[in-house]
């Protein structure tokens, strides 16, 4: 067990005064054709700090209704607004002017994020915001990239005289409707924006409700860049309300959904009305596999970072932990040691290195998991399921051993700072072991045998797979998984296709 029982987590505040000024607003609307306005039933939720349960600020909560008006506004900008008729160009510039708007208030977004969402500061700071500063500035490079084909089609009667000419075009798919996580707020918004707003399209973000408030002040950042009327509108609230209207609405071409496997799944039955687009990026239950050649000074710190970053609530989490026989012991220790000097604490808190899980409740499903497992006999190696804090939202990293495959904890998405370590032989063994799961959106394989290395990665069924590191992220870099862990691709090139259409045009001339 580590040393974390008794936290004490202080009392800290933004330092910035663009936060402070965001906060003080405390009563916070949301956006509709341009307008910042109430839910129509007038209802709100609390958004609380997940470290100390305060309430530092109350969002609309959003319903049918509003997303409604908010669905219209989009279809208006779509069909008779300003956005279709720009240049690429133009859309490229407005892109570039987000990605440089929010670079000169990351300091305040980074704030924002790490109060709403519990997150260290420096999470925030260094990794997500430029992430999402990063997927504005290559989308805007794909605005002007956007191109059909040429086609020689082997038709043979053409009127006499006459030639044919067939060629394709992309056009936007049209309103998209993007729901979105608590887990990595800003980010995971722009990975939607950016690549939707390139191709042309019109949108309705509906934030997570736990963690709104760097979309909304997101939305305040775009409308200064010049983004027009109605082409963002976002709609706080409730997933059951707000979300569930959204993802139904047959007023909505698209949607594009990050989140939970389950809930995923509600999504793709609410869209089937009128047979909308839909890409999911899912849950995940990524294996981490330690060869014995592994360089353990570089393996077994990537190893704890990929489950214990972000306190776990990462969909690429390294929960599952192969490692050979031979250096299993070794690797263990190495991982329970590096869990126990995490300081757990305030996001804002400098020294902090893990932050809390993002409520109440997310920390009693954690502490489940954990429950669940040791019944079942497995052994606690660090950590455990002691709620900490005093919103007993933290739970310290967890280091589980002596699991076996059927156990909930190894088969399921925990979504906290909880990894089950498994040992195994053979390379063939361990492919059988890390494909033995429902999910498939990411692994990561640490060896230095450049053979063993890319054998591994062609057998693991998995969106992506890292060598000798882990969560390595770029906008370039298509993210995205197989079986349940989801439809579709995020960043990259890819991306933009989720967001067109593909014309055929051919011609008698």
């Amino acid at each position: 067990m580590t040393s974390h029982q008794h936290l004490d987590i202080g009392t800290w505040q933004p330092v910035t005064a663009g936060a402070q000024r965001f906060l003080n607003k405390f009563e916070h609307r949301m956006l509709i054709a341009g307008e910042w306005v109430e839910a129509q039933s007038g209802a709100r939720l609390e958004s609380r700090n997940p470290a100390t349960g305060e309430v530092h600020a109350t969002i609309p909560s959003g319903d049918a209704r509003d997303v409604n008006a908010a669905v219209a506004a989009a279809r208006e900008a779509l069909e008779r607004g300003a956005w279709p008729a720009l240049l690429p160009a133009e859309r490229a510039r407005i892109l570039w002017k987000v990605a440089e708007l929010i670079e000169a208030n990351l300091d305040e977004l980074a704030e924002l994020e790490s109060l709403d969402q519990g997150k260290p500061l420096w999470v925030a700071k260094y990794a997500e915001i430029p992430g999402a500063i990063e997927q504005f500035r290559y989308f805007a490079g794909v605005t002007t990239r956007l191109e059909g084909t040429t086609i020689n089609p082997s038709i043979n009667y053409q009127p006499p005289g006459k030639k044919l000419f067939a060629y394709t075009r992309k056009e936007p798919v049209g309103v998209v409707a993007a729901i979105v996580p608590w887990n990595s707020p800003l980010v995971l918004t722009a990975m939607k924006i950016a690549p939707a707003l390139a191709a042309g399209c019109t949108m309705v973000l509906k934030p997570a409700e736990d963690t709104s408030l760097t979309a909304l002040r997101l939305a305040e950042l775009m409308l200064e860049a010049g983004v027009p009327v109605g082409v963002l509108n976002v709609v706080t609230g409730l997933g059951e309300s707000a979300g569930a209207a959204l993802a139904m609405h047959r007023g909505v071409d698209k949607v594009a959904f990050t989140g939970s496997t389950e809930v995923g799944k509600l999504v793709l039955d609410a869209a089937r009305g009128n047979l909308k687009k839909v890409t999911l990026e899912l849950g995940g239950k990524s294996p981490v596999i330690l060869m014995d050649d592994a360089d353990l000074a570089l393996a077994v710190p990537g190893a704890a970072n990929a489950i214990f970053f972000n306190s776990g609530q990462v969909c690429v989490a390294g929960s599952r932990l192969y490692v050979q026989r031979k250096i299993f012991e070794p690797v263990i220790d190495g991982i329970a040691a590096a869990a126990a000097e995490i300081k757990l604490g305030h996001g804002l808190d400098p020294a902090t290195k893990m932050g809390p899980l993002v409520s109440r409740k997310q920390a009693e499903r954690v502490a489940g998991y954990i429950r669940s497992g040791t019944i079942q006999g497995a052994e606690v190696r660090c950590g455990g399921a002691e709620h900490l804090g005093p919103a007993g939202t933290f739970i310290a990293p967890t280091v589980l051993t002596g699991v076996r495959a059927d156990m909930n904890v190894v088969r399921e998405e925990v979504f906290g700072p909880v990894v089950v370590a498994i040992a195994f032989d053979e390379p063939e063994e361990v492919v059988t072991m890390a494909n033995d799961t429902e999910y498939g959106l990411a692994a990561s394989v640490w060896t230095e045998s450049l053979s063993a290395a890319h054998r591994l990665a062609a057998d693991i069924r998995a969106g992506t797979v890292w060598i000798n590191s882990h969560s390595m992220y770029d906008a370039s870099l298509p993210i995205g998984g197989v079986k349940q862990s989801g439809w579709g691709r995020d960043s990259g090139h890819q991306a933009v296709e989720n967001y067109l259409e593909t014309k055929t045009v051919c011609a008698v001339i």
